[in-house]
C-alpha cells in the first residue's frame, strides 16, 4: 500500500476529516490534501509524528512506496559544504543579473535612443564577459556541490 492510501485510511478509521489531521500535526488541510493524493510527501519530522498518533511503526506507514521511501532518503540527507554551494550559486545569479541588466541597458540604447555607457573605463572584454564568466563558474562549482552528502 503506498504512503497516500495509507494516510488517508489510517485517517479515515478514526473518523478524522483532513482539517482533524492537519490540526493535530500542525500542518496544513491543503497538506495534508496533498499527501492523500500523491502530490507531495511530508518531512520526515512529520512521518513520525504521524506514525505516533496513529500508533503504527514508520516502516508500517513507508513500506510499499519505493517513491516515498526515496523521497524521505533524499530530504533526510544534509549537503557537505551549504555555504559554497550558496556562494557558487549566488555567483550565478549575479551573472544572470548583469546579463540581464546588459540586454536591458542595449534594448533601450537601440530602442528609446538613449546612449547610457557601462564603465566606460573598463576593457570591453571585461564586461561583455564578466557576467557569462560568473554564470559558469557559479554554475560549475554548484553542480559539483549538489550532490555531495555529510556521511
Amino acid at each position: 500500500m503506498i504512503f497516500s492510501e495509507r494516510l488517508k485510511k489510517e485517517r479515515e478509521k478514526r473518523g478524522w476529516s483532513q482539517t482533524d489531521l492537519a490540526e493535530k500535526i500542525h500542518v496544513s488541510r491543503q497538506s495534508v490534501s496533498k499527501w492523500e493524493t500523491d502530490k507531495n510527501y511530508p518531512s520526515i519530522e512529520v512521518i513520525i509524528e504521524l506514525s505516533d498518533l496513529f500508533g503504527i511503526t514508520i516502516d508500517e506507514m513507508l513500506r510499499g512506496d519505493k517513491k516515498m521511501t526515496e523521497q524521505v532518503i533524499q530530504d533526510s540527507k544534509k549537503l557537505a559544504y551549504p555555504r559554497w554551494k550558496k556562494f557558487f550559486d549566488s555567483v550565478f545569479m549575479l551573472g544572470l543579473i548583469l546579463i540581464i541588466g546588459k540586454l536591458i541597458i542595449f534594448g533601450l540604447n537601440y530602442f528609446a535612443g538613449t546612449n547610457i555607457m557601462i564603465l566606460e573605463g573598463l576593457p570591453k572584454g571585461v564586461v561583455s564577459f564578466t557576467p557569462f564568466v560568473l554564470m559558469v563558474l557559479g554554475g560549475i562549482g554548484s553542480d559539483q556541490l549538489k550532490n555531495k552528502y555529510t556521511d
